[in-house]
């Protein structure tokens, strides 16, 4: 996972080679970002004997704590040959108020 800021937003980047869309979640809930999903070993190969095997399959979870000034409610994200890509904008600070007081 790679996470890069630029000026107006946060963006995640993860390579997720071979899975299925329908296998992956996305979620952000009060400033966490979690990431879950899971890699199945699908193997019907007969008379083929594996000496290595380096991909990790099973059940996976990660999860990461976003700054408070994030706009939760527009984050997107795009999943396309492997790659997922998450935009995660800045939430646009309100103008500050400006209060006028009378002297007394």
């Amino acid at each position: 996972v790679d996470i890069a800021e630029t000026p107006e937003a946060y963006t995640l980047h993860a390579e997720l080679p071979a899975m299925k869309k329908e296998d992956i979640k996305l979620s952000v809930e009060d400033g966490l970002l979690t990431l879950t999903g899971e890699r199945k070993l699908e193997r019907e190969e007969k008379n083929k004997t594996y000496h290595r095997v380096e991909r990790s399959y099973g059940r996976f979870q990660r999860s990461f704590t976003l700054p408070s000034a994030v706009d939760e409610a527009k984050v997107v994200a795009t999943y396309d040959n492997g790659v997922l890509n998450v935009l995660i904008p800045k939430a646009v600070p309100p103008p500050p108020k400006s209060k006028e007081i009378k002297i007394g």
